[in-house]
């Protein structure tokens, strides 16, 4: 096992500091509305571990940058610190912030940025914490870098039964659910609570809790609902992996398939899917 100082993993680097970042960077609108309704648990919870006054607050795997923005303004004694792989999620993060004084972004890998931006009061993470290899020595070195008494926040998707979006998305387009249980990096790496957390324990974080949240998982609005939820998908998530590697002629009965889908899911003026996250807290007892 690599020693926590090296955390070498993290993410796919290849993957999300290019092609996978820069989609995720182009549809940054689109992604962060899906989550919305999930970042409003989210970012309560994280206002709740915030102690007052001068802290300091790092965001791992901040993507586009929403969680870290509602943190620098539910305490503006608070620095901020956003970190991610992705060159252009941070360019991305660094506009949206303008000249928000206490907030940076750093487009880093974790284990490059997380020690020396630290140590932190409150690690934090919005579907950023499920793609390391070493999972137990990454949040190890995660609690190494967070000052005694600090806490830890994160949301992860729960299983991909749960999850109606990827769910009927990925029957859709014939792809298999992934197992429940055990690891994989991934999106759904964390679905499984025994194993996260026997995960946090093994790391040394204490009064670890989770707390399920079932939330609306917006895919489509504005003037063709459905049509932009087709846009959407096609970018990311399992239609866009089918897409990737389907042959021209297979295209447009896949794009028939989840336009089907997507009428089916509207509701007034918008396309929304069942989800079903976790929210993660602990502490650093040393």
């Amino acid at each position: 096992m690599m020693q926590p100082t090296d955390v070498a993993t993290t993410i796919d680097a290849a993957g999300w500091s290019g092609a996978n970042g820069d989609v995720w960077a182009q549809e940054w609108q689109r992604t962060d509305r899906s989550f919305a309704d999930l970042s409003v648990h989210l970012n309560r919870a994280v206002r709740e571990a915030m102690a007052s006054g001068p802290i300091a607050v790092a965001d791992v795997g901040c993507g586009a940058g929403g969680t870290a923005l509602a943190a620098a303004s539910a305490n503006p004694q608070a620095q901020v610190t956003g970190i991610d792989i992705s060159p252009a999620l941070i360019a991305v993060a660094q506009a949206r912030a303008g000249a928000t004084p206490n907030i940076r972004f750093v487009a880093a890998a974790v284990e490059a940025a997380i020690g020396a931006a630290g140590p932190f009061d409150l690690i934090m993470s919005r579907h950023g914490v499920m793609f390391f290899d070493d999972p137990l020595d990454a949040f190890t070195h995660l609690r190494t870098a967070t000052r005694p008494g600090g806490r830890l926040v994160f949301s992860c998707f729960r299983a991909a039964a749960d999850n109606g979006w990827a769910r009927e998305t990925m029957a859709a387009v014939g792809e298999a659910l992934p197992a429940s249980d055990g690891y994989a990096p991934g999106p759904f790496a964390f679905a499984d609570e025994t194993f996260v957390r026997g995960l946090l324990a093994g790391a040394g974080w204490v009064e670890v809790n989770a707390r399920p949240v079932d939330f609306a998982y917006r895919a489509g609005a504005g003037d063709d609902p459905v049509a932009d939820a087709v846009g959407f998908f096609g970018r990311i998530g399992p239609a866009a992996r089918a897409l990737k590697v389907a042959a021209p002629a297979e295209r447009a009965a896949i794009l028939e398939r989840v336009r089907a889908l997507c009428a089916a899911r509207m509701r007034d003026g918008h396309v929304d899917f069942p989800a079903a996250a976790w929210i993660w807290s602990a502490r650093n007892p040393h």
